[in-house]
């Protein structure tokens, strides 16, 4: 994180540059100073250096394009091959539909593995919260549930959060051989990105599916997984002195 003074005109979720090119997101705002998250390598950033603000809020791009493809959750390519094509860029914070706007869930998504869709009434416009100690195959439901949408016309987003590139390079495999990729987006954020990533991850990959959402598709996301994310909250809340949250969780995940 970085504590900057001298910008009294920056708002929240605005983004900052340094000197190095990094850039860097505002999350705090104190009545003398500002807190933000660096979006990039902190090495060169000192003490002293001349910050400018950016004017513009954090966005990523969507579009078709990002099908089959894995991106970081600045919409940064990391699948060597071509900058995504844009559609349009969204704002990673947008205000949510209310209530009334809102359909009832009444259409059944179906994971493919019958003792679940038997017990469980899944429904499409529905969270659901995959709970279990480790290595139980929380992770293998997820991509059994993915793997099962190619049938019934379901857009998938998988975001991995802090999940080992080895566990990562396998998942994608496991889609690629089943077919998977053609309706599947991963956005990836890996052990060794900063925090502030792993942070964005989730509400990268929900902008990405809300864009689908908008466009009359029925869209999966899978966040794998939430505990990592919680964990790079926490790390971020700590150092800029502001509560960590229920049991250590972004207030508004809830």
């Amino acid at each position: 994180i970085a504590n900057l003074t001298g910008l009294p005109r920056v708002g929240v979720d605005e983004l900052v540059e340094f000197p190095t090119k990094t850039q860097g997101l505002v999350l705090n705002l104190e009545a003398d100073t500002i807190d933000v998250i660096l979006l990039g390598d902190e090495e060169g950033i000192h003490g002293g250096d001349l910050v400018t603000s950016k004017r513009e809020r954090i966005r990523i791009p969507v579009g078709p394009d990002v099908i089959g493809r894995i991106i970081s959750p600045l919409g940064i390519p990391l699948d060597d091959q071509p900058p995504i094509q844009a559609v349009d860029w969204h704002f990673i914070e947008r205000e949510a539909p209310g209530i009334i706007e809102r359909a009832p869930v009444d259409e059944p998504l179906h994971t493919g593995i019958k003792i679940i869709d038997a017990l469980y009434p899944i429904g499409r416009g529905q969270p659901e919260l995959i709970l279990g100690d480790r290595h139980t195959g929380k992770t293998t439901l997820a991509i059994d549930a993915i793997l099962n949408q190619s049938r019934d016309n379901v857009t998938c987003i998988y975001v991995s959060i802090g999940q080992k590139k080895t566990s990562l390079v396998s998942t994608i495999e496991t889609l690629r051989n089943w077919g998977a990729m053609e309706y599947t987006a991963v956005v990836s954020a890996s052990p060794d990105d900063p925090p502030a990533i792993r942070y964005l991850a989730p509400f990268a990959g929900c902008t990405l599916a809300e864009f689908f959402l908008h466009q009359g598709q029925d869209v999966l996301i899978i966040y794998d997984d939430l505990s990592k994310h919680a964990d790079s909250y926490r790390e971020l809340s700590l150092l800029l002195r502001r509560p960590p949250g229920r049991e250590a969780y972004p207030g508004d995940i809830f």
